[in-house]
């Protein structure tokens, strides 16, 4: 059983809000973790955030009720077998484009006969040996969240969903509007349209999909149109945009200069 996966079940309640982290810092992501998030993507793709960081991430974030998430980089097999035995209970795989991708993906976090995970014996994941039967029982543990985010795999969405071992998907709209040509406006509305497709699309084959959230209340019209867990925002994106409101009131309460000096606030550099 995942616990991640489990959650997602609609008898568990309400869809789960999550955040990401990609300050790569353990305190901030125990911190966030003591926030209320229920999950939390420990984000190894577009982060600096390597498999050391990893291992350090999820020992802070099991100080705390939050569930993680490890987006893998890519979807290699050496890559993913590494995550794997830092100890990461669920990986969301970016960049899957149809079903060979995602039979791929599932492989690389089952070990054989039913995939080509490696087997090491002290690894974090099996608590370094203590844990009994291991082998045996990890292949059902391991949750498999695959990433859509391109026009070419919406297309291929019911062959990426139906591939044994897909737990669940998850649509970035950012890079999907870049294959629409509209890049970075990830609101825009025919963006908006296919994510919503997607949805619909997921809830009738029923397979549990999520998606980002720049805020809040956009996080709540996701949840409305029947997504099943949600990620708003970042551990980054709300430091700096608190930070940014503070001081843009500083600013604003001082004239635009600094209040010892009295000269214009400049940027270093």
């Amino acid at each position: 059983m995942n616990p991640f996966i489990e959650r997602l079940k609609p008898e568990q309640g309400p869809a789960p809000l999550g955040t990401f982290l990609m300050s790569a810092s353990p305190l901030v992501a125990e911190a966030m973790g003591c926030s209320g998030f229920e999950w939390a993507i420990i984000d190894a793709e577009h982060a600096p955030i390597d498999v050391a960081d990893v291992a350090h991430l999820l020992q802070a974030i099991g100080n705390t009720a939050m569930l993680p998430v490890v987006r893998a980089p890519w979807n290699e097999p050496v890559v993913v077998k590494r995550l794997l035995d830092a100890g990461a209970p669920t990986l969301l795989f970016p960049f899957i484009q149809n079903a060979d991708d995602a039979r791929s993906a599932v492989a690389a976090t089952r070990y054989p006969p039913e995939g080509i995970r490696g087997m090491a014996g002290l690894s974090r994941a099996s608590r370094f040996g203590a844990r009994p039967n291991h082998f045996r029982t990890a292949n059902a543990s391991i949750g498999v969240v695959v990433q859509i985010e391109t026009p070419q795999a919406v297309e291929q969405l019911e062959a990426i969903a139906g591939v044994p071992g897909v737990d669940a998907l998850f649509v970035g709209p950012t890079d999907l509007s870049g294959g629409m040509g509209l890049y970075g406006d990830a609101s825009h509305a025919r963006v908006r349209e296919v994510v919503a497709d997607v949805a619909r699309r997921c809830k009738a084959l029923g397979k549990p999909v999520g998606t980002l959230a720049p805020t809040t209340q956009a996080a709540l019209q996701c949840a409305d149109q029947g997504f099943d867990f949600v990620v708003l925002s970042s551990d980054l994106g709300m430091m700096l945009a608190q930070a940014r409101a503070a001081k843009a009131e500083w600013d604003k309460q001082l004239g635009g200069g600094d209040a010892v000096s009295g000269r214009p606030v400049r940027a270093p550099g």
